[in-house]
This record gives C-alpha cells, sequence and structure tokens, in this order.
C-alpha cells in the first residue's frame, strides 16, 4: 500500500453529541488505540481521529469536544460516514450505566472514581477491528503486538478518506486480512499459530457482527467468540471490552493486570484467582472497577521478571 496517494476527495457528515453527564472524550476513547503508533487512531490537538471500516465501507471519523459546552463535535468523511456517525454515541459511552457501581468503601477506588467522573466505556460496534488486534497481542508483549498491527495495517489497509492527518488508515476488511499471505505475516513477526486464528475469525466475519444484537457482551457472546479455535478467555474479553461495551469482562489472562489490581487495592501482587477475588463484590461492573484503577494513573512498583521481546522476522 502506498500511503503516499492522496485519498479521494469524500463528502463529509456531522453531528453534534450531548452527553447526559461529564464525558472524558481521551479517557473514553484511549482502549482503541494499539500503541502510539497505531494508523488507525491518532489524535492531534484536542481531537481524536480514526481510520474505521464499517459495513458500509471505510471511513474517517474526527470527534472533538467543545470548550464551552459538554457538547462534542464530530465529523466524517467517506463510504462509512454516515454509519461512523450514527454510532458516535454509542462510542462515546452513551447507554454504559455506572449508577450501580459503589465503591464508596474503597479509598482508591472512590478516589478514582471521584477524578475521573467523565469516564465511560465505549462500545465501538465493531467486533472484527477489535477482534484482529486482540488476536495479534496473544502471548507476546505490547510492543511485538502493536508492531505487528501497525505494519500488517499500513502495508494492507486503506488510506483514510477526507482531510484525514497524514498516514490515518484504515484496516483492512475480512476479505483484506484473508489475502495477506504467509510470509507478510512472518514479516511482521506474526507466528503461524496467531495468523491462522485471524484466517478463522475472518471466515466468520459475519457472524462475529451478529453478537452485537445480544447486547453489552456477557456469557453468550463470549462463548460465540470462544467458539472460535484460537480465540479464548483473555481475547474474547479484551474485543468486547470495546466492541460491545462489556462492562464484567476483566482480562483473565493478562500478564500484567493482576499484579497491577493486586497492588492498588491491598497493596501486593496477586493471579488471576487473586484478582478475580478482589473484583467479586463489584460483579456485574468488574471491567469499570478495572477501568478505574488503570485509567487513575496508578501504577505497580517496578521489578520482578518481564516478557522478553522476540523478533522471528529474520528467521
Amino acid at each position: 500500500m502506498d500511503n503516499s496517494v492522496p485519498a479521494p476527495a469524500a463528502s463529509r457528515v456531522d453531528t453534534v453529541y450531548h452527553p447526559d453527564g461529564p464525558l472524558d472524550v481521551r479517557a473514553v476513547l484511549r482502549p482503541l488505540g494499539r500503541g502510539s503508533g497505531d494508523p488507525t487512531f491518532r489524535v492531534v490537538g484536542g481531537s481524536v481521529w480514526r481510520g474505521v471500516r464499517t459495513p458500509l465501507g471505510e471511513a474517517t471519523l474526527c470527534v472533538t469536544p467543545t470548550r464551552a459546552s459538554s457538547a462534542v463535535g464530530a465529523s466524517a468523511w467517506g463510504p462509512g460516514a454516515e454509519w461512523a456517525i450514527e454510532n458516535v454515541p454509542e462510542m462515546l459511552g452513551r447507554g454504559d450505566d455506572w449508577s450501580g457501581l459503589d465503591v464508596s468503601a474503597n479509598p482508591f477506588l472512590a478516589d478514582a472514581r471521584r477524578r475521573l467522573p467523565g469516564l465511560r466505556l465505549t462500545r465501538t460496534n465493531q467486533v472484527l477491528q477489535m477482534l484482529v488486534p486482540a488476536v495479534l497481542e496473544q502471548k507476546v508483549t505490547s510492543v511485538e503486538a502493536w508492531r505487528a498491527w501497525r505494519e500488517l495495517v499500513r502495508r494492507h489497509g486503506t488510506p483514510a478518506p477526507g482531510p484525514a492527518p497524514e498516514g490515518l488508515v484504515v484496516p483492512p476488511d475480512a476479505q483484506g486480512w484473508r489475502r495477506i499471505p504467509s510470509w507478510e505475516w512472518h514479516r511482521a513477526g506474526v507466528g503461524p499459530q496467531r495468523s491462522a486464528t485471524v484466517m478463522r475469525v475472518c471466515a466468520v466475519a459475519p457472524a462475529l457482527e451478529r453478537t452485537l444484537a445480544v447486547g453489552r457482551g456477557g456469557d453468550e457472546v463470549a462463548t460465540r467468540l470462544r467458539s472460535i479455535p484460537g480465540v479464548g478467555v483473555w481475547t474474547a474479553a479484551e474485543t468486547t471490552q470495546r466492541a460491545h461495551g462489556d462492562p464484567d469482562s476483566p482480562s483473565v489472562g493478562d500478564y500484567h493486570l493482576p499484579a497491577v489490581v493486586g497492588w492498588a487495592l491491598i497493596g501486593r501482587p496477586v493471579d488471576d484467582d487473586g484478582m478475580l477475588e478482589l473484583l467479586e463484590p463489584w460483579r456485574g461492573h468488574r471491567e469499570r472497577v478495572m477501568r478505574l484503577i488503570t485509567g487513575s494513573g496508578f501504577s505497580k512498583p517496578r521489578f520482578g521478571p518481564r516478557m522478553t521481546i522476540q523478533d522471528h522476522r529474520s528467521h
């Protein structure tokens, strides 16, 4: 793909979203960026730009909070612009109800909630676009996974339509991912197990998108995603958090999160079982609690083993 070729002219669609309470746009959308070099996600000034693959085709979406009020302006370009604009409210957290979450008994969480009143869970309504990078992130470091995502999308995606920031890209559709030859996966550092899982995911892409009709995640959605060989508990959770807005999907199996949760809540590291035990009082809201912890700025002490970055591209 040659990103130097200008994208064709595209019509513009606009909207203004008025949330029913405080809204921190960057905090809500932060989980959608796969590292600072993600070609599908860019923060420029006060605006968040996304390259979006919609059911109607490519779109560029720009979301900008207004300074004078709590309203949020959004503009989109490309064949999928109407779809992208229609989904802005849910992408920014409409329907994500925190009213049943009571963290008053935990000083750390109560303080985080007080400092993050505009935090909401996003619902992108894009299962494949959220699932493919989650597969790439399986059992490797973030550095490796984000590098693979960046290289594959730049080579095989589509330049974002309209007046997008330079280098903004729309990721491939299911057929586009399936057309990537094996040596390109290897060149990007993706082993055959993960690339085969992406192929299986893309083969059932329409069925994946139909899980959005089930609701905001939950056991049925997770079961459907996990029926695909290679998609496990962690990958399903990482997907439903972003695509469905699942409020109760902690990422079990993550290398770092259990220790972060343990240090934040009880001052020592825990494993997956310990993390789930600590989160149990907030069942139904466990992903909201996770977002409060990770969004608070807290970080665990920097010691202990680290995953080794592997580079198999030249093998």
